[in-house]
């Protein structure tokens, strides 16, 4: 069952995910060349926790990192290891909070220093299709829809959704109904499956391959990328369905 929100529950979900946000203008600000990806962590973690909230990854599901870095083919779930950021690179960094009982999460991918025309495209094409998702969202829609909105855009852009991961609902728990692909699975209809209504709280997050969307782990059941081992982009919001659109929770504002 998708959970509708009270105000009062959005606006502590607010709350929550503006010290994400804070915390992602914080580390692509200190992020530069030469930084491990350990380091990184540590800052993240020492960030949340200066701002009264503390970082909801930690120990979730048994990953072992404060916030998730995600390095070049790694898209989603990145474990902050000993691994050195060079010029060129480009760098997931999903960040989650836990601030009174509601729990906040965003990601985006940023590059370190100068980054190739690929990988450009590559991070543009997440975070347009994170926007688009968030601007044709309206009160009626399915989820489905939705799922197959990005799914088209994405493809459209030359790229393909890393497939068997999605954006989720999020609350008092920090996944929950419903999942949401950023594509339409063989043979699904667009027109069925719940839809969308005011009140309710979820994160989308495009999640970007080159050539091939079938899932591959680099480090054991996390670090997962591409099975064609290219570079890959993640956006992320959290996002509170109010006055029949869509409002932007994981905002530094």
């Amino acid at each position: 069952m998708i959970e509708i929100k009270k105000p009062v529950e959005i606006e502590k979900l607010r709350k929550a995910n503006q010290i994400v946000a804070k915390t992602l203008d914080f580390l692509e600000e200190q992020i530069k060349p030469g930084m491990s990806l350990k380091e990184i962590d540590k800052i993240a973690e020492d960030f949340i926790l200066s701002n009264g909230a503390k970082p909801s990854f930690k120990g979730l599901y048994g990953f072992p990192g404060a916030i998730c870095t995600s390095l070049n083919q790694v898209c989603i779930h990145g474990i902050p290891d000993e691994k050195i950021l060079k010029e060129g690179d480009i760098l997931g960094i999903d960040v989650g909070t836990f601030l009174d009982g509601y729990y906040g999460d965003a990601a985006r991918t940023i590059p370190i220093g100068k980054i190739s025309l690929k990988d450009e495209e590559l991070i543009s094409c997440a975070k347009d299709a994170l926007y688009y998702a968030i601007d044709i969202i309206y009160q009626g829609m399915r989820f489905k829809e939705l799922s197959a909105a990005l799914g088209e855009f994405i493809t459209k852009r030359g790229f393909v959704p890393l497939r068997g991961y999605c954006g989720h609902g999020i609350g008092k728990k920090p996944h929950s109904e419903p999942e949401i692909l950023n594509y339409l699975e063989n043979g699904a209809n667009a027109k069925s499956g719940p839809k969308i209504k005011n009140g309710m709280v979820f994160c989308i997050e495009p999640m970007i391959c080159q050539k091939a969307g079938e899932p591959k782990h680099f480090n054991g059941k996390w670090d997962a990328g591409s099975i064609d081992e290219l570079n890959t982009a993640h956006y992320e919001h959290c996002i509170a369905v109010i006055n029949n659109k869509a409002e932007i929770l994981s905002l530094n504002i």
